[in-house]
């Protein structure tokens, strides 16, 4: 985790940080008339959420990040964009797009923008996608740089408000493990419903002959002892011994949930039985939420009342 800030009018500072923490940038010719450069990054492992603020005119070109790197443009532009051979775009207010895939360079012109920046490991789309039984190893890829539907970069937008406002900027949620590796799923699971990609949904005959009872057996048993631990749905399925589609196919077929679902299931009854145990002149909500991995406090309590019929204030206080 870390927070980088910058606030500077000076080009030439400006441009030497740019390049020092991004990639190589050239801030144009001439005397703008502001060049103050404003920059707040937010970042846990395996993602890092940047917002900034330029009131000039520069070039960036950015050798391979090896990393998803997503942009949402509040305002201003973002003209000339390329990357590969072919591709080539211009990017304005509301847009979110996919700057490049991971291994290519890309260049362009920011025109006195005000933008996210968002980067991700690819690691994590394949940790929520299924892949095919057989197939050759290798990452979930984005087949294209636009989102799919208005409705699918709305939601994607969202996620990135949510990952930025209610998890990054609170320290001390954003230092237990369970909140951060669960938002990072949430986010990557948004990259692959927002934009094209080579990651297969449906299950395929081997899937729905794998996704029996004993199949669901192991998944829950798996569950149950590391709910205290960062889980993702490869990693069930591995212990588990099947794809990440058939375990994901066994659990709606059962327990008409998904694995993630019954996980957090899991967590809220940890939860529950830590409230209920805890000394409330020690512990807080607030805390022993965000240590099962609810780091909205809002929809906690909303979920807890929904399976205990109290609030989690009346379970810690025992009134």
């Amino acid at each position: 985790m870390g927070t980088l800030h910058f606030d500077s009018s000076d080009l030439g500072v400006t441009e030497d940080f740019l390049s020092r923490h991004y990639a190589r940038m050239r801030i144009g010719n001439g005397t703008p008339e502001s060049s103050r450069a404003r920059i707040r990054r937010e970042a846990m492992p395996g993602v890092s959420v940047d917002e900034l603020d330029l009131d000039f005119d520069m070039r960036y070109a950015v050798t391979p990040l090896q990393k998803i790197c997503l942009c949402v443009v509040h305002e201003g532009t973002i003209q000339d964009h390329s990357f590969g051979d072919v591709v080539e775009d211009a990017f304005g207010p509301g847009d979110v797009v996919s700057f490049a895939p991971p291994e290519l360079p890309y260049e362009g012109r920011i025109c006195g923008a005000r933008y996210n920046i968002t980067m991700l490991d690819p690691g994590l789309l394949s940790q929520v996608a299924a892949t095919a039984p057989g197939a050759a190893p290798g990452p979930v890829r984005l087949t294209g740089h636009r989102p799919v539907s208005d409705a699918a970069a709305l939601h994607l937008k969202r996620t990135i408000v949510h990952v930025r406002d209610h998890v990054l900027a609170d320290p001390e949620i954003a230092s237990e493990p369970l909140v951060t590796s669960t938002a990072a799923q949430h986010l990557a699971a948004s990259v692959l419903a927002a934009f094209p990609n080579t990651a297969l949904i449906r299950p395929t005959g081997t899937d729905r002959h794998d996704s029996h009872s004993a199949t669901l057996r192991r998944a829950v048993a798996h569950i149950e002892a590391n709910a205290q631990d960062p889980l993702t749905v490869a990693e069930i399925a591995a212990a588990s011994h099947v794809t990440v589609r058939a375990l994901q196919y066994a659990f709606r077929r059962h327990l008409d949930a998904t694995p993630l679902e019954y996980l957090r299931r899991v967590r809220l009854a940890h939860a529950h039985d830590e409230l209920r145990d805890a000394d409330p002149a020690d512990a807080t909500v607030t805390a022993i939420a965000a240590r099962w991995g609810f780091h909205h406090s809002g929809r906690f309590a909303a979920l807890y009342r929904a399976a205990y019929g109290r609030t989690p204030l009346r379970t810690l206080t025992g009134t």
